[in-house]
């Protein structure tokens, strides 16, 4: 066991250490091009102490992403008239069926350029009768994996829904657009595939157009409880709904902000667990909200042009997603969202009301250029995700003795590029990780700081400087 330097010593410990020793990590570039009457606001001037500069492969990635593609598939999906779960299934050019079928070929033709990495598959089941599914109906997932190439077992899984809605939501045969909500998520995930596809991640990803959501979140609740049942690790998920207007209602724009909703206390959580948690004070300290600061560690940055404004809350007040399936299988989950949703164009009927408001989730309302910088925080996450080592796994504190030093362990990592890992600290009012210490390749360190008075964790660390997110430790006796 290596122990930390002295109590003084890490007391007067600042932030900078631990940015100054990831500066190296990426080389400069220019941010991505954005609308020449909207100002990217600054970003990276003061970043928290985990930050992660995007490395020059990163980089490149991020550039490939193309506002025009993501446009034509907004517009794609919109083409169908409606994509509402209880649509027609087997018209070739209206319903969710002839999306469900376009979206496979799409899928399809960027696994082509996988060398064999990418697959894809309609995932199907047929849902009985339920709240909002008056007779049994077939929900289809349409999913791309691409495996990875060093630790595939690790996977990462971003959403969109494809279904769409108008007021009655169960009307199925009015046109129901879905521009924003959600066919902009879906061209989120499909731009991530088509850019990755060509790449070789060292972990597992998969890319998902869901089904099923407007009507209770079913195809998310079938894919979450599919990787739950096969024992798949998954460490990160991430969906995308209604990301395609920098607009609000009363007509502001917010055209650099998206919003990122993370659960604090887990949604899984057993009566055990939470007796542990309000022992410790972990409310702020769940594997989502550790999730949320690497969002903000790895995409918060000139590469993206984005804020990302964490909001603590599993979701919109009173509202719901499909990683809420996720999280109730113990899965770490968020959603990301625009900054201000305009409802009018949202769950509406297309209409024009007699003051000669438009009503109705339309394309002309939606903001590609800022879809595209939310898929390049999406981007930036996942490839991070991927590149980096995994959520250290078991992370303990030891709490056999009383002392006024905390004793942490874990457990080693398997991947072959691991070189050590870090020890991160923070007040417990702070809402970010403040200090980063190194500990070495080991699997157990000494920290001279007490548990009663701050926060720690630990993250690992890789032979390219990839860090990966914070595990916050448990008590173990």
């Amino acid at each position: 066991m290596r122990p930390s330097p002295t109590r003084r010593t890490v007391l007067t410990t600042t932030a900078a250490t631990g940015v100054a020793a990831l500066g190296a990590a990426g080389t400069a570039a220019a941010a991505p091009e954005s609308p020449a009457a909207d100002n990217p606001p600054p970003t990276g001037d003061h970043p928290p102490a985990t930050a992660q500069r995007p490395t020059r492969e990163l980089r490149t990635l991020l550039r490939e992403i193309d506002p025009a593609r993501i446009e034509a598939t907004t517009r794609k999906l919109v083409s169908f008239g409606t994509r509402h779960t209880l649509s027609v299934q087997d018209d070739p050019v209206r319903g969710i069926g002839a999306a469900r079928d376009w979206l496979a070929a799409e899928l399809r033709s960027y696994a082509a350029a996988s060398g064999g990495r990418m697959t894809v598959e309609l995932q199907s089941y047929v849902q009985e009768p339920a709240p909002r599914i008056p007779t049994a109906t077939r929900i289809t997932n349409v999913i791309a994996t691409l495996r990875g190439a060093v630790t595939p077992d690790r996977v990462y899984v971003v959403s969109g829904h494809y279904d769409s809605r108008v007021t009655d939501v169960m009307d199925a045969t009015s046109d129901a657009p879905g521009a924003d909500d959600d066919a902009s998520g879906v061209a989120v995930v499909l731009e991530l595939a088509r850019v990755m596809a060509k790449r070789r991640p060292a972990s597992t990803i998969v890319f998902a157009a869901v089904a099923g959501e407007e009507q209770g979140l079913y195809g998310a609740a079938h894919l979450a409880q599919q990787l739950k049942s096969s024992g798949a690790d998954v460490q990160a998920m991430f969906t995308n709904d209604i990301v395609g207007s920098s607009t609000a209602d009363d007509g502001t724009r917010d055209p650099y902000t998206i919003r990122l909703f993370a659960e604090g206390v887990p949604s899984s959580e057993t009566p055990e667990e939470a007796a542990t948690r309000r022992s410790v004070g972990g409310e702020n300290d769940s594997p989502t909200r550790q999730l949320a600061r690497f969002v903000k560690d790895v995409a918060e940055n000139d590469a993206t042009a984005m804020n990302i404004r964490v909001i603590y809350r599993r979701d919109r007040y009173r509202r719901g997603g499909d990683h809420i399936p996720f999280l109730e299988r113990g899965y770490p989950a968020a959603r990301f969202t625009e900054p201000a949703e305009d409802f009018a164009h949202q769950h509406q009927d297309v209409r024009v009301d007699e003051t000669g408001k438009q009503y109705g989730d339309l394309p002309e309302f939606c903001d590609f250029a800022y879809t595209a910088r939310v898929a390049r925080v999406n981007a930036a996450t996942l490839w991070t995700l991927s590149q980096a080592p995994g959520t250290p796994k078991a992370a303990k504190i030891i709490t056999t003795d009383l002392t006024n030093s905390t004793t942490l362990t874990w457990t080693k990592g398997p991947e072959p590029d691991l070189t050590g890992y870090e020890i991160v600290w923070r007040e417990t009012t702070s809402p970010n990780w403040t200090h980063v210490l190194p500990a070495g390749d080991v699997t157990t360190h000494e920290v001279d700081l007490s548990k009663d008075n701050v926060f720690v964790g630990v993250r690992a660390v890789n032979r390219a400087g990839l860090r990966s997110p914070v595990a916050f430790p448990a008590p173990q006796a």
